[in-house]
C-alpha cells in the first residue's frame, strides 16, 4: 500500500495566536521572524535617531579668557557641552542655547577681548597725566572697534589712533589720524558706501580729523578707503568714474534700440556705444578791456590840479652911471605920494613893474584826471565728466523673404535705408562733428546659434539635491518599513488567520504521494479537474481511497465535517 503523506496539524474552532505560529510551515516561519527583526531595527533606530542629541554653537571667536571663564560656568551649571572641530566655538545643547545665554548674560560673560571708557571708571589714585591719556586713548579705540564690529559684514576689528599732543607754542599744529583694519566674514564684501561710513564714524568721533587721515584696510592688506575727491585707488582706476561711463554707454546704447526695435524688430539689432569722458577739472580765467574812450563819457575816478606863479629876476633900473649904482632912497607913502597919470592903453600893473625894474611872472598850471578803465574778467571751469567723443556700433539684421518655391532667403538693406537708420542713430545719440564723434551702421545676416540649453535639469539643481539628501533616510526607513509590513508580516498573519484546508483537496494536490501522472494544475475550474481526478483514483484503486477515509477517521472526528454527505459524489 502506498504511504500516505501527512498533513498539517490541524487547528481547533478557536486557536490561539502559539497555535497559529506552530501551524505555519517552517519557510513562512522564516519569513515571519527575518520580518518582525527588520521592522524592530527599523523602529529602534527611529527611536535613536530622535532621541539624538542635536548640538549648537553657544558662543564662537571667543578669547582664551573669555572661552576658560564660560567652560567653567558650564560645569558649575553641570551643563553638557562640546567643542568643534579647531576648538574654535562652544557647543550645548539646542534646547537650552537661549537660557544658558540669558544666564551667562546675567554674569557679564562673555566679557570680550575688547575694553572701552570702562577703562577710566577703574583709573588709580596718583596716574599721571601721560597714563590718563593712554587710556583715554585706548577707550575711545575700544569704543570705535565695537561700533565697528556692530556691522554685519565685519567679523572683527581694530582700530589704531594718532592722537598728537595739542601745543599752544606751535604754530602749526599736527592733525590726528586713525588706521583700521577690518577683518570680513567669509564671502562679504564691502562697497563704497559703507566704506565711506566707516571712515565718517571714525573722523567725526576725533576732534579736528579729517576723513582724507582715515586709513582702512582689510586682512589682506588691500586698501579700502580713498580720498574723499575721488582720487584713483592703489589699481589706479575710480569705480565710480568706470561705472558713470557704463551708465552713459548704457543710456545711448538703449536710446538706439528704442528708435531701431520698432523699424527691424526685437532681437534683429545689436549696438554697442563707447564714450570717452574728460574727468580731468580745469579752470581758465581771462581779462579783457574795452578801447580808450572819450573823456566826457568816462567815469572820472580822480582828478587833481596843480597851478603856481614864480615872478622874474630883478633888471637893472635907473640912468646908468653913478647914480643908479647908490641905494634907492626911502619910498614915500602912498597916501603921501601924488598920484602920476597912467598913459592910455598901459596897465597899472605893469606900469608898477617898469617903473619898479621888475621882470615878467612865470604862471604853471597841471591837472591830471585819471578815468575808470572798463574790463571784463571772466573764470570758467570745465565740469568733470564732460563727453569728448562719442561712437557708435550698429549692426542690423537682414530681412528674410520666401521665394517662389517656399525657400526662406535674406535680403539686404537698400542703401537709402541703410542712410536712414544711420540718421536716426545720430540723432538719437546727439551726433557732434566737432568733437570727433562716429557711427557705423552695418546690415548683415544673424548667425543663429543652434546650441542647447545647458541650463541643469531640475534633479540637478544644488536645491533639489540637497532636499533629497536630507530627505532620504527619513523616506528609505520609511519604505523599508512598509516593504517589510506588507511583503512579509501581512503575508504570514494572512496565513495564520486563514481557515485550514480541507484534507481531501490537500491529499489531492499532493499528486506525488498518491501517484499522479502529473501535477494537477490550478486555473478558473480547479474543483470540476479535483473531482474527476478523485473519480479516476476511486475507480482504479478503490483500496488506496478507503484506507486514507479510515486514517482520516481514526486522527481527527472533527474532519468528517469536510468530507461530501454523499458518497457518491466522490467514488461515481
Amino acid at each position: 500500500m502506498t504511504p500516505v503523506a501527512t498533513s498539517p496539524m490541524a487547528l481547533p474552532a478557536n486557536p490561539t495566536l502559539s497555535q497559529r505560529f506552530a501551524a505555519l510551515e517552517r519557510g513562512q516561519k522564516m519569513r515571519l521572524a527575518v520580518g518582525v527583526a527588520l521592522l524592530v531595527a527599523v523602529i529602534l533606530a527611529a527611536v535613536l535617531m530622535n532621541s539624538k542629541t542635536e548640538w549648537r554653537v553657544l558662543f564662537s571667536g571667543l578669547s582664551d579668557k573669555d572661552g576658560g571663564a564660560i567652560v567653567a560656568q558650564l560645569t558649575q551649571m553641570q551643563v553638557p557641552y562640546q567643542y568643534t572641530e579647531g576648538g574654535g566655538a562652544i557647543m550645548v545643547p539646542a534646547d537650552k542655547v537661549h537660557d544658558i545665554r540669558l544666564r551667562l548674560a546675567s554674569q557679564g560673560l562673555p566679557k570680550g577681548s575688547v575694553t572701552g571708557f570702562e577703562l577710566m571708571e577703574n583709573s588709580r589714585f596718583g596716574a599721571t597725566q601721560f597714563q590718563e591719556r593712554v587710556n583715554f586713548q585706548r577707550g575711545l579705540e575700544g569704543e570705535l572697534t565695537r561700533s565697528i564690529q556692530a556691522l554685519s559684514s565685519v567679523q572683527s576689528a581694530r582700530v589704531h589712533l594718532a592722537l598728537p599732543q595739542q601745543n599752544g607754542f606751535f604754530r602749526e599744529q599736527q592733525k590726528p589720524s586713525a588706521s583700521v583694519l577690518l577683518s570680513l566674514y567669509p564671502g562679504r564684501i564691502l562697497d563704497r558706501a559703507q566704506i565711506a561710513g566707516i571712515v565718517h564714524l571714525v573722523s567725526s568721533s576725533v576732534p579736528e580729523m579729517k576723513p582724507e587721515a582715515v586709513s582702512i584696510v582689510d586682512d589682506t592688506g588691500k586698501l579700502l578707503s580713498q580720498s574723499p575727491d575721488g582720487a584713483a585707488g592703489q589699481e589706479g582706476i575710480d569705480t565710480q568714474q568706470l561705472k558713470y561711463v557704463q551708465q552713459i554707454e548704457a543710456q545711448y546704447r538703449q536710446r538706439i534700440l528704442d528708435i531701431l526695435e520698432p523699424v527691424v524688430g526685437k532681437g534683429n539689432i545689436q549696438a554697442q556705444v563707447t564714450a570717452d569722458v574728460d574727468f580731468s577739472q580745469s579752470e581758465q580765467t581771462s581779462e579783457t578791456h574795452t578801447p580808450n574812450q572819450a573823456p566826457d563819457t568816462g567815469a572820472v575816478r580822480s582828478q587833481q590840479t596843480l597851478e603856481s606863479t614864480n615872478p622874474g629876476p630883478a633888471g637893472p633900473t635907473g640912468i646908468p652911471g653913478a647914480v643908479s649904482n647908490q641905494p634907492p632912497g626911502p619910498n614915500a607913502a602912498p597916501i603921501n605920494a601924488a598920484a602920476q597919470p597912467l598913459a592910455p592903453g598901459v596897465p597899472q600893473s605893469l606900469a608898477q613893474a617898469q617903473g619898479q625894474g621888475a621882470a615878467p611872472l612865470s604862471t604853471r598850471k597841471e591837472s591830471i584826471v585819471n578815468y575808470e578803465v572798463d574790463k571784463t574778467v571772466r573764470v570758467v571751469r570745465a565740469a568733470r565728466g564732460a563727453i569728448r567723443r562719442l561712437s557708435a556700433a550698429v549692426v542690423v539684421n537682414q530681412r528674410t523673404q520666401a521665394d517662389a518655391r517656399g525657400n526662406v532667403a535674406p535680403v539686404p538693406l537698400t542703401q537709402q535705408q541703410v542712410d536712414q537708420m544711420t540718421a536716426l542713430v545720430r540723432e538719437s545719440i546727439g551726433f557732434n562733428g566737432d568733437r570727433g564723434d562716429s557711427v557705423n551702421l552695418m546690415n548683415a545676416p544673424f548667425v543663429v546659434d543652434a546650441k542647447e540649453d545647458e541650463s541643469l535639469a531640475f534633479w540637478q539643481q544644488p536645491a533639489v539635491q540637497e532636499l533629497a539628501r536630507d530627505l532620504a533616510w527619513p523616506v528609505g526607513a520609511v519604505l523599508l518599513a512598509l516593504a517589510v509590513l506588507f511583503g512579509v508580516v501581512r503575508p504570514v498573519l494572512k496565513a495564520m488567520q486563514a481557515p485550514p484546508k480541507p484534507q481531501f483537496s490537500a491529499l489531492l494536490d499532493d499528486d506525488l504521494e498518491l501517484g499522479l501522472a502529473e501535477p494537477v494544475k490550478k486555473g478558473p475550474r480547479v474543483q470540476e479537474r479535483q473531482l474527476e481526478e478523485a473519480r479516476k483514483l476511486a475507480r482504479e484503486n478503490p483500496a488506496a481511497v478507503a484506507g486514507i477515509v479510515k486514517a482520516w477517521i481514526g486522527s481527527n472526528k472533527d474532519e468528517m465535517a469536510l468530507l461530501p454527505q454523499n458518497p457518491n459524489a466522490v467514488v461515481n
